[in-house]
């Protein structure tokens, strides 16, 4: 056997192996010095789905940030592995369920960019953008634009 096989490793490699993020335990990443930490204001649920990068930036995209040839390679990408899993032997049912689920999202993605396109023409969908913006404005700002005087007058109080 070759003496580089049972050398030890040097003092480099074993602080990295010691201080290697996967050698951590899971639990200590959560750790709190406090005798008694208050408990979280959210579940673990609600923090994954209010998160910045969670499942509603990912999947609820809005119509106008889509790409209509990505969508459009999405459903061809899905018919063409469907019908092609379906042909080969041993035929692998699994796959084309997956590669047929993936054709209709892209079908779904490309009928909602394409609706969002004629009312973009037909110029309905610009009014209603800013009609939720201007709600969400409201909404957030309690008030204080349309009556600036009441709403300093309850700040006060």
């Amino acid at each position: 056997m070759p003496g580089w096989i049972l050398r030890r490793p040097s003092p480099f490699i074993r602080h990295f192996v010691r201080t290697s993020p996967f050698r951590r335990p899971i639990g200590r990443k959560h750790q709190s010095t406090e005798v008694n930490p208050p408990p979280p204001s959210q579940s673990t649920f609600q923090r994954l789905w209010n998160s910045p990068v969670g499942f509603k930036t990912v999947h609820f995209w809005p119509a106008e940030k889509l790409s209509l040839t990505q969508n459009l390679a999405l459903t061809a990408t899905g018919a063409i592995w469907t019908r092609w899993c379906l042909i080969i032997k041993p035929r692998n049912v699994l796959l084309a369920a997956v590669n047929f689920f993936l054709g209709c999202v892209g079908v779904v993605q490309v009928s909602r960019i394409l609706t969002w396109q004629q009312s973009v023409k037909n110029g309905t969908a610009p009014e209603a953008i800013e009609q939720d913006a201007m709600d969400a404005v409201r909404t957030a700002t309690g008030g204080i634009l349309e009556n600036p005087e009441a709403a300093s007058k309850n700040a006060i109080q």
